[in-house]
């Protein structure tokens, strides 16, 4: 269920209690729930994720997403919440989709190349095309 885009970063669909547990159990430190909560009726609350994250000894921060799309505010707590975690990093949305282009923009804002992240995001199946020049305005900027 999770997929990998670095050693150190994995992203997902919708995740539950099972899943909490199993990224506890392969060393994830950090979870970031890029939901915006209520989307939809099946998603587990952001508050139940963290509860079970954190009793597990999983830390968890929201930086939720919606379809209208990424904001700066939204790269830079990415960046931050990437930057300062303390080990293995598993960000989930509704597919994996705005966890997978949200970490590429915080990426290429420190200065990650576009298209190496292009091909990251694509090995896990994922298309980060749709923001390749968000991504390069960034990496100008950085």
């Amino acid at each position: 269920m999770f997929r990998k885009l670095t050693d150190t970063i994995y992203v997902s669909p919708q995740i539950g209690l099972d899943e909490i547990a199993e990224a506890a159990r392969i060393g994830i430190k950090l979870i970031i729930n890029n939901r915006p909560e209520g989307e939809s009726d099946d998603q587990l609350p952001g508050p139940e994720v963290e509860a079970a994250a954190r009793t597990v000894g999983v830390d968890y921060v929201a930086i939720p997403v919606t379809h209208s799309g990424f904001s700066e505010p939204q790269v830079a707590a990415m960046a931050k919440a990437l930057n300062e975690a303390e080990g293995p990093v598993l960000a989930y949305c509704r597919s994996g989709t705005r966890s997978t282009l949200l970490w590429a923009l915080s990426e290429a804002s420190q200065g990650g190349d576009p298209d190496a992240l292009t091909n990251m995001a694509a090995k896990a199946g994922y298309d980060a095309n749709p923001v390749r020049p968000l991504m390069d305005m960034l990496k100008a900027r950085a």
